[in-house]
C-alpha cells in the first residue's frame, strides 16, 4: 500500500497539466464503468491515459460510476478523480442504466420496486462524487416483464412508457440525486433515434425541462448497418435538440462506429457536430481510444491523397508526446485530434446555424429520419417542434399528421403568402384534411420511373407513389415517367396547389428515401429552389452534397461523394462574392442565366448570382459572403 501511495504521489507532481485547449469548444472523454473499474490499478490508469493524452488534448472527462450492473466502488472513483483533477482536466460522472448490455441492451424495469430501488441509489452513489453526470444512452424502458405488462394496462406502450420513464426521472434521479448533492447538474445524453424515442420512454416534451440540460447523439457510424442512419443526421440532430430547449443543449457525442468505411468517416461525425455548434463534444469512450488501432489498409480510404480535408498520411506523422519525445499515431485517438484542432480554428467564426424550418411534433412518426436524407441532398434542415410562422416556406413530412390541428395552420401560412411544402407521405395520410385546400390524393398505385423530362434521366428506376389531383386546380410542375419523354404515362414528382396568397407544393418522395440520392441535379434543383426561399444561398448538383448555413457572413459546403465534384451555389443579389477562408481566394462567378421560371406552369422572379465550386471526396469548404 505504501509503494502504491508513493507511486500516485510520483504520478501527481511528474505528469503536466493541461486544460482549455480550443477556442470553440470543449473535448471530452466518456469512460465506462469497465474501464474505471480498472482506475483501482494505477499502473493501468497512467499508461492508458498516457496513450491517449500523447495524442489528444482533452479538456474533461466523465467516469461512469454503473453499468450492466457493475457499480463502480466509492475509493475507486475518488482516486480516478484525484488523478485527472492533477493534471486540470475536468471530472463529471456518467451512468448507464442497463442491466446487460449484450442481451439486446437489456434495459431495468422501472414498475419493478427491486429495479426501482437500485437505479435510485445509483444515482444517489453517483450524486455522491460529483457535481454533475451524464444519463448515458439507455435512461429508457423496453422491459416487457409480467410487472409492466400488467401495469400498462388498456394503455399503448408509447403511453405507458412516457409518463414512466417521465416519473422514474424525476422521482428516482433527479430528487433522490439533488438530495444527496444539492449542487448536482444531471444531463440526459438522447441517442440517435430520436424519431422512434417514444415508444421507448423518451419524453422530448418533459425531458430537456425538467433535467439541467441534454447531449446529442450524434453517432451516424455506417449507414449500410444497424439503425441505417445518414451522416448528415450528426449535424441535424444537434440542431433538433438545440430547438427544444435553446441553451439547454450542452454537448455531441460520437464514437468509433463507421471507422470500418475509413478513418474519413469518424472524422467527418466529429466535424459535423461541430458545425452544429456544439459546445462540447465526447469521445465514446475511453476503451476505444485506447483499443482502436490505426490500420492503413482498413482505415485508409482510396481517395486519399487529393487534398481531402481529412488526410490520413498528415494524420500519421509523429507528435511531440508530453514527455518531449516524438510519439507515432498509433490509435483512434488521434484522428480525433488532427480533426478537432482542423475545425477550432474556424468554428467560432460561424454564427448561429439557420437553415429550412421542419415541424415534428412531439411524440410523432412518419417518414422516418427523412429529414437527414434531404440534408444529404443539400437542403439545410432545421426542425422544430412547433409550428414556425416566420417563414416564407415550411416543410411538412408525415409526422405533421400527429398535430390535429395542422390543416388550420397550413391554411395561416398560405393566406398571409407563404408557402408549405408537404410530403407524399403527410398527403396520404391525411388526404381528407388536404382536401379542404386542394382535393389531391396519394393513390395505392406506384410507378416505376427514370425519366424526369428536362430535368433529366436516373440511371436507375425509382418506385414512387402516383399523386393524383384536379386538372387545372392543381399543377404538375416537375413529372417522371419510364420513360417521360416520348412516352405515354407522368406522375408529379413536385405538385403546385394554390391556395389563397400562398402555393402548397407536394414533393414526391421515392418508396426507398435512399433514391433521393439516384435523381437526376434538376429533380433536386427543383427541390432545392422551391425550399429555400428564406434562405441566401442553395447549391444546384448532384445529391451527397451538405449545405451549412449560418446567420452570419459565413456557410460551409461538405461533399458526402467518393469522387471530386463540380457544383453551382446560387445567391441572393446582394451576394457578390464567396471566398474560402483558408486561402482568401474567390469562387469563379458565372455568367447570368435566366431562372425566371420552371415552366409557363410556375414562375419565379429571381435576381441571383451563381458560383463554381469544387470539392474533393469527403471534403469541406469553408466560405464568406461578400
Amino acid at each position: 500500500m505504501k509503494h502504491i501511495i508513493c507511486l500516485f504521489a510520483l504520478l501527481l507532481t511528474s505528469l503536466p497539466v493541461s486544460g482549455g485547449n480550443y477556442k470553440s469548444f470543449k473535448v471530452s472523454v466518456y469512460t465506462r464503468a469497465y474501464e474505471v473499474e480498472k482506475m483501482k490499478d494505477l499502473h493501468w490508469l497512467d499508461s492508458t491515459w498516457t496513450i491517449i493524452s500523447n495524442q489528444l488534448k482533452v479538456d474533461k472527462i466523465y467516469l461512469e460510476t454503473h453499468r450492466d450492473l457493475l457499480i463502480v466502488p466509492d475509493a475507486t472513483l475518488e482516486q480516478a478523480k484525484k488523478y485527472f483533477k492533477s493534471k486540470g482536466i475536468e471530472v463529471g460522472g456518467g451512468i448507464t442504466y442497463t442491466i446487460n448490455e449484450s442481451n439486446s441492451f437489456e434495459t431495468f424495469c422501472f414498475s419493478n420496486p427491486e429495479h426501482r430501488k437500485l437505479v435510485q441509489e445509483i444515482a444517489e452513489h453517483t450524486a455522491k462524487h460529483f457535481d454533475n453526470f451524464i444519463l448515458d444512452d439507455f435512461f429508457f424502458t423496453s422491459c416487457k416483464s409480467d410487472i409492466e405488462i400488467e401495469a400498462k394496462g388498456t394503455q399503448s406502450w408509447t403511453e405507458y412508457r412516457l409518463k414512466l420513464m417521465s416519473e422514474a426521472g424525476m422521482d428516482l434521479v433527479i430528487k433522490p440525486s439533488k438530495k444527496i448533492n444539492p449542487n448536482v447538474k444531471i444531463i440526459i445524453k438522447y441517442p440517435n433515434w430520436y424519431d422512434h424515442f417514444q415508444g421507448l420512454g423518451f419524453d422530448l416534451s418533459t425531458g430537456p425541462q425538467i433535467f439541467d440540460g441534454i447531449w446529442s447523439g450524434t453517432e451516424t457510424r455506417d449507414p449500410s448497418s444497424d439503425q441505417h442512419l445518414q451522416h448528415y443526421l450528426s449535424y441535424n440532430i444537434v440542431r433538433y435538440f438545440d430547438n427544444l430547449r435553446p441553451g439547454h443543449n450542452f454537448g455531441g457525442w460520437v464514437d468509433s462506429g463507421g471507422s470500418n468505411m475509413g478513418m474519413d468517416r469518424y472524422a467527418e461525425q466529429l466535424w459535423l457536430t461541430m458545425f452544429a455548434k456544439a459546445p462540447e463534444i465526447a469521445l465514446f469512450a475511453y476503451n476505444q481510444l485506447i483499443g482502436v488501432r490505426l490500420n492503413p489498409e482498413i482505415h485508409r480510404t482510396p481517395w486519399q491523397g487529393q487534398r481531402t480535408s481529412f488526410n490520413y498520411d498528415e494524420m500519421m506523422k509523429p507528435v511531440k508526446a508530453n514527455n518531449g519525445k516524438n510519439v507515432t499515431p498509433s490509435t483512434i485517438a488521434r484522428v480525433a485530434a488532427v480533426s478537432l484542432e482542423q475545425v477550432d480554428g474556424f468554428v467560432h467564426k460561424l454564427g448561429k446555424p439557420v437553415g429550412i424550418k421542419s415541424y415534428k411534433p412531439f411524440h410523432s412518426l412518419g417518414d422516418d429520419f427523412l429529414q437527414n436524407y434531404l440534408g444529404m441532398i443539400g437542403l439545410p434542415m432545421d426542425m422544430y417542434p412547433e409550428f414556425p410562422t416566420d417563414q416564407k416556406v415550411v416543410l411538412l413530412t408525415e409526422q405533421a399528421k400527429y398535430d390535429k390541428d395542422i390543416v388550420e395552420k397550413i391554411k395561416g401560412q398560405l393566406k398571409k403568402g407563404g408557402d408549405v411544402v408537404i410530403t407524399s407521405g403527410l398527403l396520404k395520410a391525411i388526404p381528407g384534411k388536404i382536401a379542404d385546400i386542394a382535393e389531391l390524393r396519394a393513390s395505392d398505385q406506384k410507378a416505376l420511373v427514370n425519366d424526369f423530362g428536362m430535368a433529366g434521366k436516373s440511371d436507375k428506376d425509382i418506385l414512387i407513389t402516383q399523386v393524383r389531383y384536379q386538372t387545372n386546380d392543381s399543377w404538375d410542375i416537375l413529372s417522371a415517367g419510364r420513360p417521360l419523354t416520348k412516352g405515354v404515362s407522368g406522375y408529379p414528382m413536385l405538385l403546385r396547389a394554390p391556395y389563397s396568397k400562398g402555393n402548397l407544393f407536394v414533393m414526391t418522395i421515392p418508396d426507398d428515401f435512399g433514391n433521393l440520392y439516384d435523381l437526376p441535379d434538376g429533380v433536386l434543383d427543383a427541390f432545392r429552389r422551391i425550399l429555400s426561399k428564406d434562405l441566401d444561398v442553395r447549391i444546384e448538383g448532384p445529391a451527397k452534397i451538405g449545405l451549412f448555413l449560418y446567420d452570419n457572413d459565413m456557410l460551409i459546403v461538405e461533399s458526402f461523394r467518393d469522387e471530386p465534384v463540380t457544383i453551382k451555389l446560387i445567391t441572393s443579389e446582394a451576394v457578390n462574392s464567396l471566398e474560402d477562408i483558408f486561402d482568401n481566394s474567390g469562387l469563379r462567378k458565372l455568367p447570368e442565366v435566366n431562372t425566371g421560371s420552371f415552366s409557363r406552369r410556375y414562375r419565379l422572379n429571381e435576381k441571383n448570382n451563381t458560383f463554381e465550386l469544387t470539392l474533393p471526396p469527403h471534403s469541406y469548404k469553408v466560405l464568406r459572403k461578400k
